[in-house]
């Protein structure tokens, strides 16, 4: 059985990780607008990827016999002054993750929940990866600066990037 402390900090990372989802759709939608269709569907899948990361909590959740509650999910900003400015803020978003994530280990950690603390530790890696990919991204954008040339490149490259959902263990 889960402590009602886990269970509630578990909720809460449901909404986090659900709010990124909807953060990301809204990503995609300001570059479709921009006929960015590659940023576009990076975002897209981003988006899926956050879904996944909330359902993995909420069966975790059931399968320890805790309950979920979904919380109201706060509207995401829309508009962007530009390509940067959404990736600047997508790199803050994931630090942000990160530390709740970081949070959550603390917690089962406190409470001596090995459960918890060994489930949590997929997240951990995910968050470095999630944070390296930002950053990554975010600098080559800055790289190109105002090469529209090269933001096209880009943009090409994203429309290949399609969601694989991970298999157990990974």
């Amino acid at each position: 059985m889960i402590s009602q402390k886990m269970q509630d900090a578990i909720n809460a990372q449901i909404n986090e990780e659900l709010f990124s989802s909807y953060l990301y759709l809204s990503m995609s939608a300001f570059f479709e607008d921009m006929s960015l269709t590659g940023f576009a569907n990076w975002m897209r899948i981003q988006a899926q990827e956050e879904q996944f990361h909330a359902m993995k909590f909420f069966d975790y959740l059931n399968e320890r016999g805790g309950k979920v509650e979904l919380l109201a999910i706060e509207k995401p900003e829309n508009q962007w002054k530009d390509i940067v400015t959404v990736f600047e803020q997508t790199q803050k978003h994931e630090e942000h993750i990160t530390a709740k994530i970081n949070e959550l280990v603390k917690i089962a950690s406190d409470e001596n929940d090995y459960a918890s603390s060994n489930f949590l530790q997929w997240y951990v890696n995910e968050q470095v990866e999630e944070e390296a990919t930002a950053s990554e991204i975010l600098e080559q954008i800055r790289f190109l600066g105002e090469n529209k040339h090269g933001i096209l490149m880009l943009d090409r490259e994203f429309k290949g990037r399609s969601f694989q959902a991970p298999v157990d263990g990974e």
